[in-house]
């Protein structure tokens, strides 16, 4: 899975963002200008020590992006969407765009791949998830479609197996 954070411009989020995507294996791609320095102490501190496991990548643009990732499928997440993220069936190079905080993804490229939006749903009088709360979200869904892939699971026991009282 690749998540795409479009112009992000709070290192906090990122940095919980990176943390989420260094615990899952999943590909975080970081599209300029952002809102701080890649060194910020805000964002290292937020992504603990977890910074070893990720794999980011930053683009200048998002044609940039796009050309390094030129197969996958795109989903774009707005609260504008019509789409619930949990109807799609994901696939595991699929890209997950997630818009500045601030003002969300651009219209105009919303109005272009509209067909590609999702929403995650919420009362009509909520504006918005936080954003790091929103790519956990969108991706653990992906996750769980796929299987979790190449992720440990702790205390589930396999299709089958037998446990006694003792554990």
């Amino acid at each position: 899975m690749h998540i795409v954070l479009y112009q992000p411009e709070i290192p906090q989020n990122t940095g919980n963002i990176a943390r989420t995507c260094a615990a899952t294996g999943t590909t975080l791609h970081l599209v300029e200008p952002l809102g701080f320095s890649l060194s910020d102490k805000y964002l290292k501190r937020a992504g603990l020590d977890y910074w070893y496991l990720l794999d980011v990548k930053v683009h200048k643009d998002y044609s940039s992006l796009l050309s390094a990732i030129p197969d996958a499928r795109t989903y774009y997440a707005s609260t504008k969407a019509k789409q619930d993220y949990a109807h799609v069936t994901y696939r595991p190079d699929d890209i997950l765009i997630f818009g500045p905080e601030t003002r969300g993804l651009p219209e105009k490229l919303l109005a272009e791949k509209y067909d590609s939006t999702i929403r995650i749903p919420m009362l009509k009088d909520a504006r918005s998830l936080n954003l790091s709360n929103a790519v956990a979200v969108v991706l653990y869904e992906a996750l769980r479609q796929l299987g979790f892939p190449e992720l440990q699971k702790n205390g589930i026991l396999k299709q089958g197996s037998e446990q006694n009282a003792d554990g």
